[in-house]
């Protein structure tokens, strides 16, 4: 999960123009000014970093960045696993 913590936290760094160092998985996406557009495009990023596809309704679920790291993770171990697409809810 470090790992996963570290590229994620490098993505929403990069796309809110923050250094990464101020953003701790408890970070809101409140506390960042990420609105819905900038979940898209986060989004976007994440499912091409990891090749996962994140869907379209886990976006509103989406409140931390601690959030993304424990759905990326799961979406991960689901498409190496083989129990379900890449793509589950």
């Amino acid at each position: 999960m470090e790992d996963t913590a570290q590229r994620c936290i490098a993505i929403i760094a990069k796309a809110k123009n923050i250094p990464a160092d101020k953003i701790t998985l408890d970070t809101s996406f409140e506390e960042l000014n990420i609105d819905s557009l900038d979940k898209i495009n986060i989004s976007f990023e994440v499912e091409e970093a990891f090749d996962i596809a994140i869907p379209d309704d886990a976006l509103g679920s989406l409140k931390t960045v601690g959030d993304v790291v424990r759905g990326v993770d799961q979406l991960v171990a689901a498409k190496t696993s083989g129990s379900a697409p890449a793509t589950a809810s």
